[in-house]
């Protein structure tokens, strides 16, 4: 084995997986509300993803619908800004715009129950 370092390799995030009953009502549901792109659509892979963006969400449709958080979240200049904008697309809050020693955030759930974070960068 040679002792030369190798340079490091990053890993980087490419899909995540969200459980939902309908992946092409989803992905309709993730354009029309949240404004993500479908990026890729097959039979039993349906991912979206934000513009300009290579992590995408994958819509699985195979199982129960999870309750609770997904422990997927999403970034934003002004948080409290963003969930006006939610509320007023008729999304889901379940957690109002919150200050908190990590950080400022809302929650929101998808028409599945799958929560969400939104932090404020």
């Amino acid at each position: 084995m040679s002792t030369t370092a190798l340079p490091w390799v990053m890993l980087q995030l490419n899909t995540m997986a969200v459980v939902v009953r309908n992946d092409q009502k989803a992905a309709k549901w993730y354009h029309d509300k949240l404004g993500l792109r479908v990026a890729t659509r097959f039979p039993h892979w349906v991912t979206v993803a934000t513009r300009g963006s290579t992590v995408t969400l994958h819509l699985c449709p195979d199982s129960p619908p999870e309750k609770g958080n997904t422990g997927i979240s999403f970034g934003t200049k002004d948080v409290a800004k963003q969930e006006k904008e939610l509320r007023k697309k008729g999304v889901k809050i379940t957690v109002p715009t919150t200050k908190a020693d990590y950080g400022t955030y809302l929650m929101f759930a998808d028409p599945d129950g799958n929560e969400f974070y939104v932090f404020e960068d």
